[in-house]
């Protein structure tokens, strides 16, 4: 998801520059700007419970980097590398990654005008809600990023491919097998 900045603040590029020479200020803004980013797409990646620690890696990673850093792409395509990097590397060092539940206020859909959600909606909505996570955890990693890019952080495929490393066929080949692959273990769920 695209972040929202005042139109007088300083944009990413510049305070990466501040950020070179050691300003804590600045390192913090990028952080406050960008860390549900971060921290949002590492959770449905491997989990809520590794999520800020993953995120607190990428961030000390950046300011790290930011002496070296080049601004060749835009800041949230470099961070989100970054992010990748940590998150594959988190996915490795386990047999299997898993997805995380969203929680119950992303969850919550109503029926009720007083805001309360009917038992069966409730119950059907958890059942298919578990059935993606499933079902996204089984991809392979690349393609489970692209799917988290594209659907949640609704990163355009151009960005996509610099954070995967890969071409813009590339990318949308991935999105294609991820797509074809989910809508086959959801199948039950899409029919009734």
């Amino acid at each position: 998801m695209a972040t929202v900045t005042d139109p007088n603040s300083p944009s990413d590029e510049e305070l990466m520059v501040l950020v070179a020479s050691g300003d804590d200020i600045a390192f913090r803004s990028l952080v406050e700007r960008h860390q549900n980013l971060v921290i949002g797409t590492v959770a449905r990646m491997v989990g809520p419970a590794e999520a800020e620690d993953i995120a607190q890696q990428v961030f000390l990673n950046v300011w790290k980097s930011a002496p070296r850093w080049r601004p060749d792409a835009r800041f949230t395509t470099w961070l989100l590398t970054i992010t990748k990097r940590l998150v594959f590397n988190e996915s490795r060092r386990r047999s299997r990654a898993r997805l995380v539940p969203q929680s119950d206020e992303e969850r919550e859909t109503t029926d009720y005008p007083d805001g309360r959600q009917s038992p069966d909606r409730s119950l059907l909505d958890e059942e298919l809600n578990r059935a993606i996570e499933v079902a996204l955890s089984s991809l392979p990693e690349k393609e489970r990023l692209a799917v988290v890019l594209r659907r949640y952080e609704e990163l355009p495929y151009e960005e996509i491919a610099v954070v995967l490393g890969c071409t813009l066929p590339a990318v949308k080949s991935l999105l294609f097998r991820a797509r074809n692959s989910l809508k086959e273990q959801l199948a039950p769920y899409l029919r009734g």
